[in-house]
């Protein structure tokens, strides 16, 4: 007799060796879509703090700084996951190129409302086209590997290398972005980000057979269902919230406490150094073999990123800021490197641009919320007030997770035992 019974992928410690990166980069082909995706994504991290830094410039306020930057966050974090489920449905390419037209216009139209010092309303009605537009070119480089790689051991190796880039665009992003605001002009870093996004964005579309194959029109139902009703997608998109609240509460609260010492320019810096533990962790957590299970990473990581940035509030020196800075960026990598290798386990190959979507979208809309409460505090409060986002949106974020970490468990697998001889039909057992 047989008994069929269950396992779960995701918490079994004993896994393989994990193959490394130069194998990962010596998959044939993967180059067509690395180079033009980084270039096209490069954009998504210069966006918001080019919007804070310009507005804040014509308007004298970091509240009005943060409502732009916010709404441009929301209008992502909203659309985001639509534009991920057309282009799982439609192929990347046919949603890419509207996209990065409409981002390109709306961000022009933006920066130039901000320079003749339009009222507050415009800004915002011309933010939400320039967040809802914002290509999705993460979410779809990684489907891109998945197609590429088909359950791979270098599945897990993607993940981590796709993580790494998202955090080296964060170092290079925001100091980009503040270099040219503030050394040439503070519309220069929205005015690039719109430049990149239409020469990168353009290029990566345009390597149309790297692209996942689009699901046969037999197989429509099984695309219209969102990855949202996957109860463990829920659960990682609170938590990207939480770490979202870290990427916006940073922005606002660094580039105010640059500008209070009278050194604006630091900010660059001191955002850089956060991005750039960010970027070494995320290096190191990719090159290691973990035995521990992920969703239990995920919580032990979670936890350490909660108790640094609960620290960032009492910084009042460039040097201690910069050091917990690092350590905050540090714990950042292992839980997004994390998250997105759960996406696998949860959710089927054919939702996964939407599932990745979400979990991006909800970076988007926990930062927008961040950058307009910090901006609010570090208006009407203390100095560095804003540094309590990060600790509020973290405590939240880690309470969820540990409340409801059950619902991060993958499907189970079936698995066959025989006992006997000649009798091999499967029966299922608790």
């Amino acid at each position: 007799m047989a008994s069929t019974v269950t396992t779960e992928p995701s918490e079994n410690p004993a896994a393989p060796a994990r193959p490394g990166y130069g194998q990962l980069l010596r998959t044939r082909g993967v180059w067509a879509f690395l180079l033009p995706g980084f270039a096209a994504r490069q954009p998504f991290a210069m966006l918001t703090i080019s919007i804070v830094l310009l507005v804040q410039h014509t308007t004298g306020s970091y509240g009005a700084a943060g409502a732009a930057a916010a709404v441009t966050g929301v209008s992502m974090a909203l659309f985001a996951p639509y534009s991920g489920r057309l282009a799982d449905r439609y192929g990347q390419h046919a949603v890419l190129i509207p996209g990065v037209l409409v981002h390109t216009l709306s961000g022009l139209s933006l920066t130039a409302l901000a320079l003749s010092h339009a009222p507050l309303w415009a800004l915002l009605a011309a933010a939400v086209p320039t967040g809802a537009s914002v290509p999705q070119i993460g979410p779809m480089v990684r489907t891109r590997w998945s197609a590429r790689l088909q359950g791979s051991p270098l599945t897990a190796t993607a993940a981590a290398f796709e993580s790494v880039t998202d955090e080296l665009t964060f170092v290079v992003g925001p100091l980009l972005a503040t270099a040219l605001c503030t050394a040439v002009a503070p519309a220069a870093g929205l005015v690039t980000e719109a430049a990149l996004t239409l020469l990168g964005g353009l290029l990566f579309a345009a390597r149309r057979s790297t692209q996942p194959p689009v699901a046969e029109r037999g197989h429509a139902r099984v695309r219209q269902a969102s990855a949202l009703r996957v109860p463990g997608v829920r659960v990682l998109a609170v938590a990207f919230l939480g770490i979202g609240s870290v990427f916006g509460g940073m922005q606002v609260s660094l580039a105010a406490f640059s500008e209070s010492i009278g050194r604006p320019g630091l900010n660059g810096v001191l955002y850089g150094t956060f991005a750039a533990g960010n970027m070494l962790s995320g290096i190191v957590c990719g090159a290691i073999t973990w035995k521990v299970a992920p969703r239990r990473r995920l919580v032990i990581g979670y936890a350490a990123l909660a108790l640094t940035a609960s620290s960032l509030w009492t910084a009042h020196s460039v040097p201690l800021l910069a050091g917990l800075g690092l350590l905050v960026g540090i714990c950042i990598a292992p839980a997004l490197i994390t998250g997105y290798t759960l996406v696998g386990d949860l959710v089927a190959a054919g939702a996964r641009t939407e599932a990745f979507t979400w979990l991006t979208g909800a970076v988007a809309l926990g930062q927008a919320a961040a950058v307009t409460v910090a901006g609010q505090l570090e208006d009407r409060a203390w100095d560095c007030a804003g540094f309590l986002v990060p600790m509020a949106g973290t405590l939240l974020a880690l309470a969820t997770l540990l409340a409801l970490r059950s619902r991060l468990a993958g499907p189970p697998r079936a698995r066959t035992v025989t006992r006997g001889v000649g009798h091999r039909a499967p029966v299922a057992v608790d």
